[in-house]
């Protein structure tokens, strides 16, 4: 099984995420934060169940945390 989240916090992490976007749908998934990376795959979405999980992460990366 593809470790999903495991690998794009990994990318995160590696600083290459350039952004991200709350949107009410995607693909037909539903409501989601969508995380914008430099490289491809340059677009996952996180559903809402892991919102929590993705909060710490986010907010250090908006501090500048980790690697440009």
């Amino acid at each position: 099984m593809y470790p999903y989240h495991g690998k794009i916090k990994q990318r995160i992490r590696a600083g290459e995420l350039r952004g991200f976007k709350f949107v009410r749908t995607y693909n037909n998934i539903g409501p989601c934060i969508l995380l914008l990376f430099n490289t491809y795959p340059n677009i996952r979405p996180i559903r809402p169940y892991r919102y929590r999980e993705y909060e710490r992460i986010l907010i250090d990366w908006k501090r500048g945390l980790f690697h440009e």
